[in-house]
């Protein structure tokens, strides 16, 4: 808004668009050193429309990087692969393990029935041998009177 106009009036302006003139250099440079193309860039003079002569050097748009090629499987991807292969190492040495502490507890069963076999036996055996000698005290009761609950001899 424009103290000159009333609020309600739109202000139009005429634009007034200047293109710049390149100035041709009227100085004999000086002599220089030889260098390598492209090293060096070359200065441009522009006279404004004001008058005013700008000296420079021209400037290239930026290159941009080139975009790092990703792999086609991530990292992220490999860890977690990686993770199952260890994983199912593992579940593959726990069925082992199991199945090593079955047989062992098999195994373990086994003997000691076979130990009471044996030593079962072994008791039957002297228990029903038919030898001359039989092992205990052996106790003759001749007349026993039994009065309540008391033993008299």
């Amino acid at each position: 808004m424009y103290p000159d106009h009333a609020p309600h009036v739109p202000v139009q302006r005429a634009m007034e668009v200047h293109q710049p003139t390149p100035y041709p250099p009227t100085a004999v440079p000086a002599p220089v050193a030889p260098v390598q193309p492209g090293s060096v860039p070359a200065v441009a003079s522009i006279a404004l429309p004001d008058g005013r002569v700008v000296t420079g050097y021209a400037i290239e748009p930026a290159r941009r990087e080139p975009v790092a090629v990703k792999p086609a499987v991530s990292s992220t991807a490999v860890n977690v692969a990686l993770g199952g292969v260890g994983f199912l190492a593992v579940c593959g040495g726990l069925i082992l393990l199991t199945s090593f502490i079955a047989a062992l507890t098999a195994f373990i069963t086994q003997l000691i029935i076979l130990a009471a076999v044996i030593f079962g036996g072994w008791i039957a055996v002297q228990i029903f041998s038919t030898s001359g000698h039989q092992g205990g005290t052996t106790v003759n009761i001749r007349k026993a009177v039994f009065k309540r609950n008391h033993f008299n001899g």
